[in-house]
């Protein structure tokens, strides 16, 4: 519960104060410490309810009144606040995690879900990404019927897919909201820049890609290479191109752009094989909401927010300790 604290001064000083600084403090004790409304106030001390109103908010401005927050969820904006300073973010959300060696991915879904719902209105182009965290996301996510509503999977589908797919991810998400769905409809990695080149010059893919760069909205996570993740555990890339592109000095992706620990695109062939935004589209989108968290994406995301510079941040409380202090 919020509590107050009110600074009366010394005692021998308040005997001398002129007396609106004293009818200001007497109106800030019987408020915020004795708990009277601000009629029962202004009955007390002789004066009208607007003027109890204006002392109040002067003694507030003037330091004489603190507020101090007693509850659980008084670190978490701590910590909200210090991400925000520390990488520039509009909004960071982060989901109460504590179990250090625990998989924070329904957590972050869950308040991810959250902010989103309450994100998603008429007439949104939103842009979306994959993976396990987005997954779980749906589950959390307020369906409701919007007008003039797309959703635009920002890369191409997995074929091989065991349990995640881009496509699939974006056609639910976008059935929670009845809006048209936009795919590409071709693997996320093909086997060859002059492939990607013709299936964007000749099959039309590009005006997916063109209408994902004017989205109002961009939802994606990051993956970390040095752990097994979801693409590399369905066999999608090679283990030969993952240890190729570590040694090239990748630490992860985001849609499939391999980026270094500075958020650099690195100088890979996947990289030119990739059927998916660019990270010069990506950040293009003025809104854009990253999701992620886990100890295999603690060095990633600093490196993602370096390279598309994402708005909003919704992460773990675990992940954000370290990203802050680690």
């Amino acid at each position: 519960m919020p509590e107050a604290e009110v600074d009366p001064g010394d005692s021998a000083d308040l005997a001398i104060q002129p007396p609106q600084d004293q009818l200001r403090v007497r109106a800030a004790w019987l408020y915020y410490v004795e708990g009277l409304t601000q009629a029962d106030v202004a009955k007390r001390l002789g004066v009208n309810r607007i003027m109890i109103t204006r002392l109040l908010a002067t003694a507030r401005s003037r330091g004489e009144v603190v507020i101090r927050i007693r509850s659980d969820i008084a670190p978490i904006i701590e910590i909200q606040q210090r991400l925000e300073a520390a990488f520039g973010l509009t909004q960071a959300i982060v989901a109460p995690f504590s179990d250090e060696g625990g998989d924070p991915t329904q957590a972050i879904a869950a308040a991810a879900g959250k902010y989103v719902s309450q994100l998603m209105t008429h007439r949104l182009t939103v842009g979306v990404g994959w993976g396990r965290t987005l997954q779980a996301m749906l589950a959390h996510v307020e369906g409701r019927a919007l007008d003039d509503v797309r959703v635009v999977s920002l890369l191409g589908g997995i074929a091989m897919a065991r349990r995640f797919n881009p496509a699939e991810f974006a056609w639910q998400f976008a059935e929670l909201f009845e809006a048209e769905g936009y795919l590409i409809p071709a693997p996320a990695i093909v086997d060859s820049p002059a492939t990607r080149h013709a299936l964007l010059e000749h099959c039309g893919l590009d005006q997916v890609l063109q209408m994902a760069e004017s989205c109002d909205l961009a939802l994606f996570s990051c993956g970390g290479i040095e752990q097994m993740t979801t693409s590399y555990r369905v066999g999608h890339l090679a283990e030969s191109d993952r240890r190729s592109l570590v040694e090239a000095g990748a630490i992860g992706d985001v849609l499939y752009n391999f980026i270094d620990r500075d958020g650099n695109l690195v100088d890979h062939p996947v990289n030119r094989r990739s059927m998916s935004l660019s990270l010069d589209g990506l950040s293009r989108i003025a809104n854009k909401a990253l999701i992620a968290g886990g100890h295999d994406k603690r060095t990633l995301i600093p490196a993602a927010i370096k390279a598309v510079s994402p708005r909003i941040l919704v992460t773990d409380e675990v992940t954000a300790k370290f990203l802050l202090d680690g």
